[in-house]
Parts: C-alpha cells; structure tokens; sequence
C-alpha cells in the first residue's frame, strides 16, 4: 500500500507536467456550479462541459447571459452519479485529445469528485484542477465510506470498463445490508 502511495504521490516524476487547462468540466448537482464555470469560461476563453447539470433552457440562459454561445457550452445528460459523470464522457474527451480540465464541483464533493475522476479520466491520460464551489450552509460533508465506495467503483471500472455497482447489488445485496445494520 505504501507503494502505491509513492507512485501516486511521485507523478510530478514520471509524468510530463499538464499543458494548460483546454476545458472546463462541471458537475451537475447545483446551479451555482455552473454560474461559477460560466465566469471561468468568460473570462478565461474556454468551452464547458456540463455533466448532469441543469434543464436545457435554464443552462443556455445562463451561459448565454455570460456571452458564451452554443458551441461553447455542451450539456451531457447521461451521468446518474459522480463515477458516470467521468465514464460517460472520457472516452470522448480522449478522443478530442484532451488532456486537462478545470473540474468544478461544490466543496463538500471535491474530495469524492477527485478521487473518481483522477482514477477514471487519469486512466485515459487526463489530468483535473479542482474548482471548488463554496456550498455554505447547504454544504453536507461526504462520509468516507461514500468517498472510498465510489473510489472502489472507479478503480473496477477502470480494470473491467463497466460500472460493478447493480452486478454487486444484485449478488450481495442482502449481505451488505445486514451488515449496515448492525
């Protein structure tokens, strides 16, 4: 374990630096997310993505009103959680030869956000930059349990290239719940 602890921490050493950010990634969740990239987006010129996020309507306004266009905002709705916000969309990103991304979330979820898309888009060569949003009083601190759950969905994930969570629900449903109950 310390090993891999090493490697992880050692990346500076074995990996060229990330080129400049070439996007910015949001997850959908809360509305100030997507204000706070459209700032970025205005000021610093690059095109957002926006996983999850939301309706149509509201996100053109929104974007708009920052003088963005269409085709700099692209809106993703196939995400249901933080690991499919990453699995649904890597692929595509490595395609267009992405390689590093501004991610933002709230702060309560960057702990967890990073974690999933550090193992998943890190898989595929993409390097993140946290953009934490301030959640205040709504902020909900995320248990370990969540953060190191959804960490081990993405490393299956990033092994097998498909998400484990119904296959395991499935087969070992009623053991995992007897043991919550305890």
């Amino acid at each position: 374990m310390a090993a891999a602890g090493l490697v992880v921490l050692s990346r500076g050493l074995w990996q060229p630096p990330l080129p400049p950010p070439q996007m910015i990634l949001v997850l959908g969740g809360d509305v100030e997310r997507e204000r706070v990239a459209a700032d970025l987006a205005a000021r610093d010129g690059l095109p957002v993505l926006v996983s999850g996020g939301s309706n149509p309507e509201y996100a053109h306004w929104l974007f708009g009103r920052q003088g963005l266009d269409h085709g700099r905002v692209q809106l993703d709705y196939r995400a249901t959680d933080t690991l499919t916000n990453f699995t649904s969309i890597v692929d595509e990103l490595k395609r267009a030869k992405v390689r590093h991304v501004l991610l933002v979330t709230s702060s309560d979820h960057m702990q967890r956000a990073m974690l999933v898309g550090r193992l998943v888009a890190g898989s595929r060569g993409i390097g993140l930059t946290p953009v934490e949003v301030a959640c205040g009083d709504r902020c909900t601190p995320e248990g370990w349990r969540k953060v190191w759950g959804d960490g081990a969905r993405a490393v299956l994930w990033v092994i097998t290239g498909r998400d484990l969570k119904g296959w395991a629900a499935t087969r070992f449903g009623a053991l995992l719940e007897a043991a919550q109950g305890r």
